[in-house]
C-alpha cells in the first residue's frame, strides 16, 4: 500500500490548494512542509494556558517570539520627522504585561490606525514579533497580533479549549496562522496509517495514531499533551531503530573474507616484543574484533575510548591480526599532522617487524607505508607500487588513500579514525577499494553517549575503552578568569614556566590562526565598549605566540603549529617538539586528536569559551600521557553567571568523557549532534530527546532488531513500511547505504 492519499496531498498545487498559495509557499520555503501530512507532523513548541501569561521577563533578544499578554495602556504620539515635517508623524506604543514582567509594542504611520482601535487596555491576544533594545528597554516593533476576547465565531473556534499551542514559527508566518492551518488539516489525521505493529501498541498501552495527532495540537489537559508525545516519541524512535536494525540485518548478508591471525605470525611476534601487558579492557574489546574478523561477513564496529585509552594499540593489533591472514589494513586519519603521527608511533611500536623486504627485517615482517595528499611524486609512486603488489600490509594515510589511482593488492580491514570528521561517501569510497567488502572499525575519543551511539550508530556494534593504562597521570583543570582576576593569568605562565624548568614542556592553544585578512565591511562600523568585550575576534596563535616570547614566557623555546603551514614543516615542528627541542607550541586544534608527547604536562587554552565541551576534553588529553602529572588551565574573559563559565566549570570538575558528552548534548540542540545521521530526513526527531528518552530507544531498539528478524521486508506492516518511505528519502537512504 503506498503512502496514504489525504496525508501525502501537497499543501500546494495549481488546481486546489489546501491553504492559500501565500501560505502554502511560506510553509515550504521557511518551514520545510510540502504535504499534508508534514503539517500534521509540525507539533507545538509549548502550550500557554489561557489563565497563566508568558513570562516577559525571560524574553530572548533578536528572536522571533510569541507571547499572550494583556494589554495595560495604549498611548498615540505625534511628532516631526523627515517624512512628516509639520508634526503628522504618528506612533503608537502600547504597553502589555503578565504579571511577571511588562513589554512596550511600538507602531508608526499608517499602520497605527488598527491596533490603536483594537488593541484598548484590558485586551487580551497574541503577539508575534522580534524582541530588541530601545532605550534599555525590550519592545516589539510592528508586531503581529491575534486578539483572543473571542468575539467571533472563527477565534472562539480557532482557540476553543484551555490550552493554546504555540508552533515553530518564522518572522514570514505567526504561529496562530500555522494553528489555523493546522486546524483545516486537522480531519485528515484520521487516516493516518499507524507505523507501530497493533501488538506493540497495545502491549505498551499507547494511544491509536490518529488520536496522537488530535490530541498534541488540539488538546484539553495536560494528560491529552503527554499521552500524545508518549506515542509520537516511540513512533520516531521505532521507525529510525528499525531502518538500522534493517542495515544490520542487511550487513549480515553481504560476503567477507573471514581473517584469522595465524598463532605463529606478527600479532604473536608483535604481543611479545611490548614492554606492558595489555589492560583487561583492550583485551576484552580486541577479542571482539577478532571474533568480527573471523565471521564471513563484514565487521562493523564502533571503537570508543576515552583519550589515552590505547584505541590505536587495539586497532594495530586487529590490523596485524589481518597481515597475519595474509590481507592488508588501513587506517584513514583526519589530519596530515595525525596521519604522520600515528605512522611514527607505529613504527616504532613495530620495530623490525614493519622492515618487510629490508634487511635486518624480521622474519614475520611487513612494510607500513604512508600516504598523504603532500607527498613527494617519488615517495608517492614507492608507496601506491608496494600497496598494489601486496608488499605493504599496512598503510597509514588521509583521504588521499581513497583517490581513484589507487589499488590495494587485498583490503581486508578499513580503520577510521575520529570518524566524526569523515564524510559518509570517504568512508564508503575506501571500503570499495577490496575484492569484497572489507571489515570496518569506526574510531573515536569522543565519547558518545549511549543514546546517541544507538541513533547515530545504530548499525555499528559498539566497543567501549574506559580504562587508562598503567603509568598514565591523572590531570587537573582549573578555570583562569582572566578579566575578573587578571593575576591569575600571570600565575598561568609561571606555571608554565616553572614546568618547563623541571624538563618538562607545554601547549597553548588558541582558536584561530591570526593571518587571515580583516573584513573590510566590518572593519568600517562603529562598536560600543560593551560590544568589544563582546565580540571581539578570537585570540590568534600568530599573536600570542609574540606575546609570549616578548612578555611572560621570554627566553623560553616556543614555536607555532598550525593548519595553513606547509605538511613538511608542521612535520618538522612535531618532530622537535616530540624531541624536547621546543618547550612550548603555540598551536590551534591541529593538535586536537592523536598528536602523543608524555613528556608535555601543561596546556594553557586561551578563549577556552570558544570551544565546545567535547573538544576541550580531546584538548586536554593531550597532558599527563607520561609519568608526571598533567595540568590543563581554562582561559576565559566570560563573565562568572554566563553560560559560557557554567560549561568550562563542568569541564573543570571532571574527568569522565561520556559524563561531559551529556553535558554538551543537553547545552546543544540534538541536531548538531546527530549531524549527518539525520540529513535528508524529513521526518527527524521532533518529539523525542536523545538523552532524556534513553529508555524508549533502547527499548524500540530491542522491538526494532527482533521485528525486523522475523520480517525483513516488512511484508506484514504496511503501515511501517509508508512511515519508513517517508523518513528515508533517496538522501538517507544512501547515508545509512553507506553507513
Amino acid at each position: 500500500m503506498d503512502l496514504v492519499p489525504a496525508l501525502e496531498e501537497p499543501l500546494k498545487q495549481p488546481l486546489k490548494s489546501v491553504l492559500g498559495p501565500a501560505t502554502a509557499k511560506v510553509m515550504a520555503e521557511h518551514l520545510g512542509l510540502h504535504s499534508v501530512g508534514d503539517l500534521l507532523h509540525h507539533y507545538p513548541r509549548r502550550y500557554e494556558e489561557r489563565g497563566q501569561l508568558t513570562h516577559l521577563a525571560d524574553l530572548p533578544m533578536d528572536e522571533h517570539v510569541t507571547v499572550v499578554a494583556q494589554v495595560a495602556d495604549a498611548r498615540l504620539h505625534t511628532f516631526a520627522s523627515a517624512k512628516a515635517p509639520r508634526g503628522k508623524g504618528q506612533r503608537l506604543e502600547v504597553t502589555i504585561t503578565d504579571g511577571s514582567g511588562r513589554l512596550q509594542l511600538v507602531f508608526f504611520g499608517h499602520g497605527v490606525h488598527k491596533p490603536h482601535k483594537e488593541l484598548l487596555p484590558g485586551t487580551r491576544a497574541m503577539f508575534a514579533g522580534k524582541v530588541s533594545v530601545f532605550n534599555r528597554r525590550l519592545q516589539l516593533a510592528h508586531p503581529a497580533y491575534e486578539l483572543l476576547h473571542g468575539d467571533s465565531e472563527e477565534t472562539v473556534e480557532t482557540w476553543a479549549g484551555a490550552l493554546i499551542p504555540i508552533y515553530p514559527a518564522t518572522a514570514k508566518l505567526e504561529s496562530w496562522k500555522i494553528g489555523k492551518a493546522v486546524q483545516t488539516v486537522l480531519p485528515s489525521a484520521q487516516e493516518a496509517l499507524d507505523p507501530l505493529p497493533e501488538t506493540l501498541r497495545e502491549g505498551r498501552g499507547l494511544l491509536p495514531l490518529p488520536e496522537a495527532l488530535l490530541k498534541i495540537h488540539r488538546p484539553h489537559t495536560k494528560a491529552d499533551i503527554a499521552g500524545a508525545r508518549d506515542r509520537l516519541k516511540w513512533d520516531e524512535a521505532f521507525v529510525l531503530q528499525v531502518a538500522l536494525a534493517r542495515r544490520r540485518h542487511a550487513d549480515t548478508q553481504l560476503p567477507a573474507v573471514p581473517r584469522t591471525p595465524r598463532p605463529d605470525g606478527i600479532l604473536a611476534a608483535f604481543d611479545d616484543r611490548l614492554p606492558f601487558t595489555l589492560t583487561e579492557g583492550q583485551r576484552k574489546v580486541s577479542k571482539e574484533i577478532f571474533d568480527d574478523l573471523a565471521t564471513d561477513h563484514p565487521m562493523h564496529r564502533l571503537l570508543q575510548g576515552e583519550v589515552g585509552s590505547g584505541k590505536t594499540m587495539v586497532a594495530l593489533r586487529a590490523m596485524l591480526a589481518v597481515v597475519d591472514a595474509g590481507g592488508q589494513a588501513a587506517m584513514l586519519a583526519p589530519t596530515e599532522v595525525l596521519a604522520q603521527q600515528h605512522h611514527r608511533s607505529i613504527t616504532e611500536m613495530m620495530g623490525e617487524l614493519a622492515e618487510g623486504g629490508m634487511l635486518g627485517g624480521a622474519e614475520h615482517a611487513t612494510k607500513v607505508v604512508l600516504l598523504t595528499g603532500s607527498m613527494g611524486a617519488a615517495a608517492r609512486r614507492r608507496a601506491l607500487l608496494d600497496l598494489a603488489t601486496g608488499e605493504a600490509g599496512l598503510v597509514i594515510g588521509t583521504h588521499a588513500l581513497i583517490e581513484d589511482k589507487i589499488q590495494f593488492h587485498d583490503l581486508g580491514l578499513v580503520v577510521v579514525d575520529e570518524q566524526h570528521r569523515f564524510g559518509v561517501e570517504q568512508r564508503d569510497a575506501l571500503r570499495g577499494k577490496g575484492k569484497q567488502p572489507p571489515h570496518l572499525l569506526v574510531m573515536t575519543a569522543t565519547p558518545i553517549p549511549r543514546t546517541v551511539a544507538m541513533t547515530v550508530f545504530g548499525d555499528l556494534e559498539t566497543s567501549v575503552l574506559d580504562q587508562l593504562p598503567a603509568g598514565r597521570s591523572p590531570i587537573a583543570s582549573h578555570v583562569v578568569p582572566a578579566a575578573d582576576k587578571p593575576h591569575f593569568l600571570a600565575r598561568a605562565w609561571e606555571r608554565v614556566r616553572e614546568e618547563v624548568t623541571g624538563g618538562h614542556q607545554a601547549y597553548v592553544v588558541c582558536p584561530r590562526i591570526g593571518d587571515e585578512e580583516d573584513d573590510p565591511k566590518k572593519a568600517g562600523r562603529k562598536k560600543s565598549a560593551e560590544d568589544e568585550a563582546e565580540k571581539r575576534p578570537p585570540l590568534a596563535v600568530l599573536d600570542v605566540a609574540g606575546q609570549l616570547n616578548g612578555g611572560p614566557l621570554q627566553g623560553l623555546r616556543v614555536e607555532v603549529l598550525h593548519g595553513r603551514m606547509h605538511p613538511d614543516d608542521k612535520d618538522a615542528v612535531m618532530r622537535r617538539f616530540a624531541a624536547g627541542e621546543t618547550d612550548v607550541l603555540v598551536a590551534t586544534t591541529v593538535i586536537e586528536v592523536g598528536v602523543n608527547v608524555p613528556n608535555a604536562t601543561v596546556m594553557v587554552i586561551m578563549d577556552a569559551d570558544r570551544f565546545g565541551v567535547s573538544q576541550l576534553h580531546q584538548l586536554r588529553g593531550r597532558v599527563g600521557r607520561g609519568a608526571a602529572p598533567g595540568l590543563c588551565l581554562l582561559v576565559t574573559e566570560m563573565p562568572e553567571a554566563s553560560a559560557a563559565r557554567q560549561r568550562l566549570n563542568a569541564v573543570a570538575s571532571t574527568l569522565d568523557g561520556f559524563e561531559l558528552s551529556r553535558i554538551d548534548l543537553e547545552q546543544r540542540r540534538e541536531g548538531d549532534v546527530l549531524g549527518q545521521a539525520q540529513s535528508g530526513a524529513r521526518s527527524s526527531l521532533r518529539v523525542l530527546a536523545v538523552i532524556e528518552d534513553e529508555e524508549v530507544i533502547a527499548e524500540a531498539r530491542e522491538e526494532a532488531a527482533s521485528l525486523v528478524a522475523a520480517d525483513p521486508d516488512l511484508e506484514h506492516l504496511p503501515g511501517l513500511r509508508t512511515a519508513l518511505t517517508a523518513l528515508l528519502d533517496e538522501e538517507r537512504e544512501q547515508y545509512l547505504e553507506k553507513g
